[in-house]
């Protein structure tokens, strides 16, 4: 009977023996899918996301496929290597690819048990080889077939790569969660940090999450996170890597993150929306004269960008600071009285827009953006689009005058929840349109010590339209120079009749301007819309002599090996848009408006030393605030406002283009200035020669007298026509020009 049961037993083993040879033979032979060879194995690489980073080579972004970057292995600190192989494969050194002491717990329970999580017998090159190339559903054959897979190919792979070169792949393969694929990725999404500067405490944290990259998130679970933390740590003084005494000081170490998501919190995502675009386009025109094909998603190429860190960060610090404090004065103003209940009938109208009448009280848990940080919480859906509806939005945009680059670039107030970038909307620019209308004056032989009437106007052809100064003055004649730097609005008026729709349109158009000019007088004040980035470009053309500028994100792209694909060429001819004489008497006369006019506060109040042009902008009802600044090295510019402009502060101390856009401004030059870099780079004297200086060298204000005065009050008619009114203020032209010559040819004024 024992005989019969031993030979059965035989039969039955040599049988298991020859079905599991049969099943290992046609898992080797590719019945199961493919087994790659060892040429194929030679030939591996990761995809590898393209990294992007700063004029000063910061990483501020990645464009990928997968969230990957590669690094070498002399990158990795020792410890992390310790605390891996502590952890994961003890006996990593001594095999050679396939643990024998873990194979037959593997195959008993793995494949005879088909317990799925009974886990600990894949080496990290069996582990490597599963991350390489993923697993297959073969149903009940699932956990055998990938197995059996993974050893062929462990020890393929132990044959071709060296034990630190499998490391080097396993490291750069792993997934750690939230997309994130590598050990690099990783440092920098959890640590903030290259992988080389981990220290022996996160490392174990990262190793921790190879075991289950969710639940051990120190972002989301830092609980579990810091206990499995201790295990890798205590694993590590089992296996000799540690000794007791820094074990012990280790694991009472709490779990500081520095978690940092490029693609939702990074620094420059808006900026890195339109770096995609360029960059794009530049990788097609090199693949079309290369051999070797580059994907921007996958081939790890590294995007040099003209971004300035250092002013981003400033940028964004003065966003938060400005920003968050005006609105709480918004919030203020809306929470009571008439405000409240026009924004509530706002409210019920975009509910009725969007369809959303059923679900409008409805109460759900959203994440609320706010300047101290997101918050969760229970609301409806009304007090949601309530709360969008009066944010205030705003864009930055600072830019070399002289070539393009972009150094600073801040679409909005939170690209996770605001993606549209404000650089791009089309708003009314009020008065920051009016130097492109003094601009068009001087192009047609206007002077800055010209004189402009501040008598009262109405245009009965325009509804009676009346034109009215900022303090409500009028009466005399202001300068040229003194009616901008002061945005004085009825002298401005003047001047447009001067000028002429043509001639104003011919700049408009000149300067690079999308939307159509109006033809009515009211143009003169801004009331036509534009972006900042056009009004940027703009501005640029006063610094730099009269050219037009185009704004560059890349100044250069590498491949992953470092080799230059591409490099932006110097300036090439630039469009001449202006006279050199106009940029330099507009700088002239801006420089004016800065410090004696609306922008004043630039240095008396935030202590902004450097000489600088610039205009503020507030529109109707003050429904938008601009201000934009520039001297030889930078063109900086902002725009605050509500999506509607409805919603908008109800007092200029709060709402003027000199409390609310200005500050933004303001605030990222203050801190340059305590930045030698950046002082250096961008906040030198704007440079205006003497002639154009001397050109704005007049009185401000001349008053009528006592006979013009009488003889106005007599005969004088305040109402109008435009063709009245262009007739007249052009008459004035021609004669405050033969004043001018007189001055020139005698040095004194022409005598009336």
């Amino acid at each position: 009977m024992r005989k019969k049961l031993l030979i059965f037993l035989t039969k039955l083993f040599l049988i298991g023996v020859l079905i599991l040879g049969l099943f290992i033979g046609f898992v080797y032979l590719g019945v199961f899918g493919k087994v790659y060879s060892i040429s194929e194995l030679k030939d591996f690489k990761n995809e590898s996301a393209s990294l992007v980073v700063s004029d000063q080579g910061k990483l501020i972004g990645k464009f990928f496929a997968e969230n990957r970057t590669n690094v070498e292995f002399d990158q990795f600190p020792k410890e992390l290597i310790n605390a891996l192989i502590a952890t994961e494969d003890a006996r990593y050194f001594e095999h050679e690819g396939v643990d024998s002491r873990s194979l037959l717990r593997v195959l008993i329970k793995s494949v005879l048990l088909q317990q799925k999580s009974s886990g600990g017998g894949s080496t990290i090159t069996q582990q490597l080889a599963k991350n390489m190339f993923g697993r297959k559903n073969f149903g009940f054959l699932s956990m055998p077939v990938n197995k059996t897979k993974e050893i062929i190919l462990a020890s393929r792979l132990e044959s071709i790569y060296s034990k630190e070169d499998i490391l080097t792949l396993y490291l750069n393969t792993v997934p750690f969660g939230e997309n994130v694929l590598g050990i690099e990725a990783a440092s920098h999404r959890y640590f903030n940090k290259n992988v080389e500067e981990l220290r022996t405490e996160e490392s174990a944290v990262l190793v921790g999450m190879l075991k289950a990259n969710t639940y051990y998130n120190p972002r989301l679970y830092p609980e579990h996170a810091l206990k499995r933390r201790n295990v890798v740590l205590e694993q590590m003084h089992k296996y000799g890597y540690l000794n007791e005494a820094r074990t012990d000081s280790l694991q009472h170490l709490p779990l500081n993150l520095d978690y940092a998501n490029l693609q939702s919190e990074g620094p420059a995502n808006y900026f890195l929306v339109q770096v995609k675009k360029e960059a794009q386009k530049i990788i097609d025109n090199i693949n079309a004269g290369s051999e070797i094909e580059y994907d921007i998603h996958k081939s790890g190429l590294i995007i040099e960008t003209t971004l300035d860190y250092d002013l981003q960060q400033y940028a964004l610090q003065a966003f938060s600071s400005h920003l968050g404090r005006m609105q709480k004065r918004l919030n203020l103003q809306y929470a009571n009285g008439t405000d409240r209940r026009m924004l509530e009938a706002l409210v019920d109208k975009e509910i009725k827009r969007l369809d959303l009448e059923r679900v409008a009280d409805v109460k759900k848990k959203r994440e609320i953006f706010t300047w101290n940080g997101f918050a969760s919480d229970s609301i409806s859906v009304r007090d949601s689009i309530s709360m969008n509806l009066s944010l205030l939005h705003a864009g930055l945009l600072a830019m070399n005058p002289k070539n393009g680059s972009v150094k600073a670039w801040v679409g909005g107030i939170d690209f996770r929840t605001q993606p549209y970038d404000q650089i791009f909307a089309q708003r009314q620019t009020a008065s920051a349109f009016k130097p492109i209308l003094y601009a068009s004056a001087l192009e047609a032989g206007a002077m800055p010590c010209q004189y402009l009437d501040n008598d009262e106007l109405i245009l009965q052809d325009f509804d009676n339209w009346q034109p009215q100064n900022y303090d409500r003055s009028q009466g005399g004649k202001y300068s040229i120079a003194a009616a901008l730097s002061r945005s004085m609005n009825i002298p401005t008026v003047n001047l447009f009749f001067q000028v002429g729709y043509e001639r104003l349109n011919e700049t408009w158009t000149n300067l690079g301007f999308s939307q159509d000019l109006e033809q009515k007088p009211s143009v003169a004040l801004g009331t036509n819309s534009a972006s900042l980035y056009e009004m940027t470009i703009a501005y640029a053309a006063f610094s730099n002599g009269g050219r037009k500028v185009t704004p560059v994100f890349i100044h250069q792209i590498k491949n992953a090996e470092g080799k230059v694909l591409y490099k932006r060429p110097e300036a090439s001819h630039q469009e001449k848009v202006l006279q050199e004489s106009t940029s330099g008497m507009m700088s002239a006369m801006l420089t004016k408006a800065v410090y004696e006019g609306t922008g004043k506060s630039m240095a008396n109040i935030y202590g902004v030393r450097s000489a600088l042009a610039g205009k503020t902008g507030t529109s109707q009802d003050y429904g938008d605030a601009w201000f934009l600044a520039y001297n030889n090295d930078l063109v900086i510019a902002s725009r605050v406002g509500a999506t509607y402009p409805i919603i908008h502060f109800n007092k200029g101390s709060d709402g003027a283009g000199s409390t609310l856009a200005l500050p933004l401004v303001a605030k990222t030059l203050q801190r340059s200035q305590r930045n030698a870099n950046t002082k250096s780079k961008y906040l030198r004297d704007l440079e205006v020669p003497d002639e154009y200086l001397e050109s704005i060298a007049c009185v401000d204000h001349i008053d009528d007298s006592d006979f013009e005065k009488f003889f106005d009050d007599l005969f004088k008619d305040r109402n109008t026509t435009f063709e009245k009114a262009s007739k007249k203020a052009k008459r004035q032209a021609k004669k405050e020009k033969r004043k001018s010559w007189f001055k020139r040819v005698f040095g004194k004024k022409e005598k009336s």
